[in-house]
């Protein structure tokens, strides 16, 4: 059980990277004042493990009810993916995920949806469906230890940013757009073969 816990706590620190997030954060709470911003990061942070809890939980039969398959979601995400990675290699006036207005404070886009829980992460957490107890806990608590993590690392990312220095960490938004298209791409691909399989 606990081999089983690890695996799928970094299976999810994977798929939501809140290391890489850290500058789409900084950005998107650059107008918010400084005494909100941790109140906005709980905040999003508890819609996004909410949102991969009922995806967890009922995503599965979300998606049956929609007639959606995995395919499409992959399909799907893939493309979203690579439109967000393509503005993270060759930045835009307005950051990652648009234009946002002076004093906007973000709510649930960017930051929760698809930063947090995007496409890859969504569709990782259907794959943990289970009737079994036991599994059920082990994601459950994988899922809330990493909800721990997002907190601890973003939390800490204007601190992180300034350790660092505004040009690393632009140099580690452009490595990590750079591995999100590539991600992007497989994703794209392996959803396209099984639509090809599907036909067959």
């Amino acid at each position: 059980m606990a081999k089983d816990f690890l695996q799928t706590l970094i299976l999810l620190i994977l798929v939501t990277d809140p290391f890489g997030n850290v500058p789409i954060f900084v950005s998107a709470l650059s107008h918010v004042s400084p005494e909100r911003r941790w109140r906005v990061i709980v905040r999003e942070c508890a819609i996004a493990f909410i949102l991969l809890l009922l995806f967890m939980f009922f995503g599965k039969s979300f998606l049956t009810a929609l007639q959606l398959s995995e395919v499409s979601i992959r399909i799907g995400g893939g493309v979203i993916l690579f439109l967000i990675a393509l503005r993270m290699v060759f930045p835009q006036e307005g950051g990652v995920f648009g234009g946002t207005e002076e004093n906007h404070e973000p709510f649930i886009v960017p930051l929760a949806i698809p930063a947090l829980a995007g496409p890859s992460s969504l569709a990782t957490v259907l794959l943990f469906s289970s009737d079994n107890s036991s599994e059920i806990l082990v994601h459950l608590g994988a899922l809330t230890a990493v909800a721990i993590v997002w907190l601890v690392v973003l939390l800490g990312a204007e601190r992180m940013q300034r350790v660092l220095g505004a040009q690393v960490m632009t140099a580690f938004e452009r490595l990590m757009g750079l591995i999100l298209a590539a991600m992007s791409i497989e994703m794209l691909l392996t959803g396209i073969r099984e639509y090809i399989k599907s036909l067959g």
